[in-house]
């Protein structure tokens, strides 16, 4: 177990921001993707504070509810954002359970409702991901139709192309190839991408870490 500051912290991430560099940030005990039972089995090792970051959606059980409320009964303060974590985080925050970030505020504003939105496939070895989160997808999209590189019609077109790839194969290159757009504002949006495109997930992986920081630090 990791302490700083005399607190135990126990994270759980992944494709979203690699464990090597979340520990740059913050000084942890990192594990991999959360799934059924491993906040139970985190328990045992008595942490202060537990981020969920990550979670496993169809490779096996996700993490329940039950487990995670019962961190929050026995005291623990639970952090959650980026993927798995927002959507419990929105789901479980009456009860204690705290959300940052924009796909929680997305969650809990009914603006994303399935796991659809942000599921990627990853390498189980390296963490590496491998597809891309639907809803950094369509937060790139729209930026760049405000900057006028597309039309609203072609948002339109490629959001709706993008929900319909089943998520492990859901990437850039493969929602450009289907899209019916014409070749210059895929030209204009590939360029877009490549200097300005985001990770959504990741930026809200990176507000957890900074956000238990600084509860450490107000105590």
């Amino acid at each position: 177990m990791v302490e700083m500051d005399h607190k135990r912290i126990i994270i759980f991430t992944g494709p979203s921001l690699h464990p090597d560099d979340a520990n740059k940030i913050l000084n942890a005990d990192y594990r991999l993707p959360v799934g059924r039972n491993d906040v139970i089995n985190a328990l045992r090792d008595n942490p202060d504070i537990m981020g969920i970051i990550d979670g496993v959606f169809h490779q096996k059980p996700a993490v329940s509810h039950r487990e995670i409320l019962q961190a929050l009964h026995s005291g623990i303060t639970v952090v959650g954002g980026a993927s798995m974590g927002a959507l419990r985080a929105s789901e479980l925050d009456d009860f204690g359970m705290i959300g940052v970030g924009r796909v929680y505020e997305a969650y809990k504003n009914g603006e994303i409702e399935s796991d659809d939105d942000v599921a990627v496939v990853f390498n189980p070895k390296t963490l590496e991901q491998l597809s891309e989160a639907l809803i950094s997808m369509n937060y790139n999209f729209h930026r760049a139709s405000e900057e006028g590189l597309i039309s609203k019609k072609d948002l339109k077109e490629l959001s709706e192309t993008a929900k319909s790839i089943y998520y492990p194969k859901r990437t850039y290159k493969r929602v450009l190839s289907e899209a019916n757009i014409d070749v210059n504002q895929k030209n204009s949006l590939k360029n877009f991408l490549e200097k300005k495109g985001k990770d959504i997930k990741r930026e809200d992986a990176i507000l957890v870490l900074q956000y238990i920081k600084r509860i450490i630090s107000q105590e």
